[in-house]
């Protein structure tokens, strides 16, 4: 994984790769730790990718296995790097539309990230905000009860 990921040139192939085949890998949840810290871009954003990925196909995972991640995701909204930047805010989506209750705290966490002087923290909350409050997202997740 870390082979392949090193050599990350596009935001297509690292999602693609994530998102369709390193989040079936029992190393997921590690390699999200360590490539979160990682200065490469796309190396980077696999790691966001990783956490899109799993939110949407591990379904044994525990909501508090997600919420870990919070503090990845909050430190790493200032990256102003757009392919980052694009997955930070794909991976604070995803996991608010995992269940009501990861909704509420990605909310939460939102409206933290939010309150950070950055302006690309501000659009990861905001972009989040929109999709995470809409009444199509709330209306779905109160089915899945």
């Amino acid at each position: 994984m870390d082979l392949w990921a090193k050599d990350f040139d596009s935001w297509d192939i690292c999602d693609q790769a994530c998102t369709s085949l390193f989040d079936l890998s029992p190393l997921a949840w590690i390699k999200v730790n360590e490539w979160a810290e990682q200065k490469e871009e796309f190396v980077k954003r696999g790691a966001f990718a990783l956490i899109a990925g799993l939110s949407v196909h591990d379904k044994t995972a525990n909501d508090q296995k997600f919420e870990q991640l919070f503090h990845l995701i909050k430190k790493h909204s200032i990256d102003e790097r757009n392919y980052v930047r694009k997955a930070v805010n794909w991976a604070l989506r995803n996991i608010g539309k995992r269940n009501l209750q990861l909704n509420r705290k990605t909310i939460e966490l939102s409206k933290e990230i939010l309150t950070i002087d950055s302006k690309t923290a501000k659009w990861v909350a905001r972009d989040a905000l929109k999709e995470l409050t809409s009444m199509k997202i709330q209306n779905r997740l109160k089915k899945k009860k």
